[in-house]
């Protein structure tokens, strides 16, 4: 199981949860970018149905693969 970590971190004048280099919308407070984290770290336990994905990598390259819909990782919030 992958294990994620959803990061609290200032953003755009104000606050956000960051994966990896993507950023939520900013939040007004720390506290409402917390619960916000929390609640998307908990979403990401949902099983969903499995699927077949496409993805470009970084050099450019397109992959197809299955995605089982209850391979969940595993994620959590750091503040």
């Amino acid at each position: 199981m992958a294990k994620i970590h959803y990061k609290i971190v200032q953003h755009d004048g104000g606050w956000a949860y960051k994966l990896g280099d993507g950023f939520s919308e900013p939040f007004r407070t720390k506290d409402a970018a917390i619960a916000a984290a929390h609640r998307v770290a908990a979403e990401q336990h949902i099983p969903g149905d499995s699927a077949l994905i496409s993805y470009q990598d970084e050099n450019g390259v397109w992959h197809e693969e299955m995605s089982q819909g209850d391979d969940r990782p595993d994620a959590d919030v750091i503040v």
